[in-house]
């Protein structure tokens, strides 16, 4: 497991939504500091090709502006076949529980006709899918405000949406956790809830456990895990290969920390262990894209507390930022970091070299080697991560 390739330069986002078809990521939406989100200006989209690492925006003035979603952050996304369904999410006036599908291969936009009990508007919830049938779970909703514990389903055969009928203790209502999908449980990790539960008090809890929902059985467990547990954050990722579940990333406000670890869920031992990637991470971020092409795990944008360089540069080695004397300032970043999975010789190699370069103080340009092992050599140069941006907002704007 090696981090190798570190690049700047993509779209600026927080809190947005992504999907991976093929060798091809789409982002839709999110925000980004100084942008007003109270029109309803169509959503963006910008797509990734993961082979020569190029990202580019996808204009969509030619068609009817009624059948795309407006500009949001909080919202998910899923595929089926060549189709992406994207639900939820708002902007800074309104909250939407409009169904919205994309079609990869057209690129154009429609409104199913849907059916059945409507979940409510929310944001901050998750969502997957088994089997053709999409689970919405948690997130935090309007009229009245608070946050859920509901699990809908929509089947995608009947375009009916209905509340589930579950078994066993659910998740306690939270918003901004992860739902991931192996085989035909659902696991639930992290998220933000209140020790009023579905109340809004200020008495943030982050709870640690995991929990998946079994689609045969209609049935909540809480495993007993075993191993390296991590601590309970919102606004993390996770993903899934090789029948394994990963985090990545988060924020725990309670503690005042942003995390940059990795953890690995084997959901057959029920058993937590710690990741320690070769090469150089990204700095500790929350609300970050990160989706699985074949063996590589990529991981774009998200927000981080705004250091000065030097104590960046003192926290490179940590697997945590401290936040508590910054609150009110964050980092958007616009970065792509690629965690290659089952890495080759030659990946292995360059990040390696790179180390033994850095530690030295020498430069790839003044290397005799040939250009296009430079620029390899470049890719995995980790060096602008302590790099300060312009892009700052408050915190209490990204809650």
């Amino acid at each position: 497991m090696y981090w190798t390739v570190h690049l700047y330069g993509g779209p600026r986002r927080v809190n947005h939504a992504a999907i991976a078809i093929g060798t091809t990521i789409f982002t839709f939406g999110g925000y980004c500091s100084g942008v007003d989100y109270k029109t309803f200006k169509p959503i963006d989209i910008h797509i990734l090709d993961t082979v020569k690492f190029k990202w580019w925006v996808l204009n969509n003035n030619d068609q009817d502006s009624t059948c795309i979603p407006f500009q949001r952050y909080g919202h998910t996304a899923v595929t089926l076949g060549s189709k992406v369904y994207l639900w939820g999410g708002r902007n800074d006036k309104e909250v939407c529980n409009t169904l919205y599908c994309f079609d990869t291969e057209t690129l154009k936009w429609s409104t199913p006709n849907v059916y059945g009990t409507i979940p409510m508007p929310r944001d901050g919830h998750s969502a997957c899918v088994i089997k053709n049938q999409m689970f919405i779970f948690g997130g935090f909703q309007e009229n009245p405000t608070q946050f859920s514990q509901d699990l809908y389903m929509l089947d995608f055969h009947t375009m009916a949406w209905s509340i589930v009928k579950t078994n066993g203790d659910p998740p306690s209502h939270r918003d901004f956790h992860t739902a991931t999908a192996i085989g035909n449980k659902m696991y639930i990790f992290g998220g933000r809830g209140d020790n009023d539960e579905s109340r809004v008090s200020g008495k943030e809890v982050y709870c640690p456990n995991i929990y998946y929902f079994d689609t045969l059985t209609k049935m909540w467990v809480c495993p007993v895990v075993y191993g390296d547990k991590p601590n309970g954050r919102r606004s993390h990722s996770a993903f899934v290969h090789n029948g394994f579940m990963y985090i990545f990333g988060g924020f725990n406000r309670n503690l005042d920390l942003h995390y940059k670890d990795i953890h690995r869920y084997d959901p057959i031992k029920s058993t937590w262990l710690k990741m320690n990637p070769k090469g150089t991470s990204p700095c500790a971020r929350r609300r970050q894209i990160c989706l699985v092409v074949n063996d590589q795990v990529f991981i774009s944008g998200g927000t981080s507390p705004n250091y000065p360089k030097t104590q960046l540069q003192n926290f490179r080695v940590l697997n945590y930022d401290f936040s508590s004397h910054i609150l009110n300032q964050l980092k958007d970043h616009d970065d792509l970091h690629v965690l290659n999975l089952n890495p080759s010789l030659k990946d292995m190699l360059l990040v390696n070299v790179w180390e033994l370069l850095d530690s030295q103080g020498i430069s790839p340009l003044h290397l005799c080697i040939p250009t296009s092992l430079k620029n390899d050599l470049a890719s995995v140069n980790p060096s602008e991560i302590t790099e300060i941006g312009s892009n700052v907002m408050s915190m209490d704007q990204l809650d």
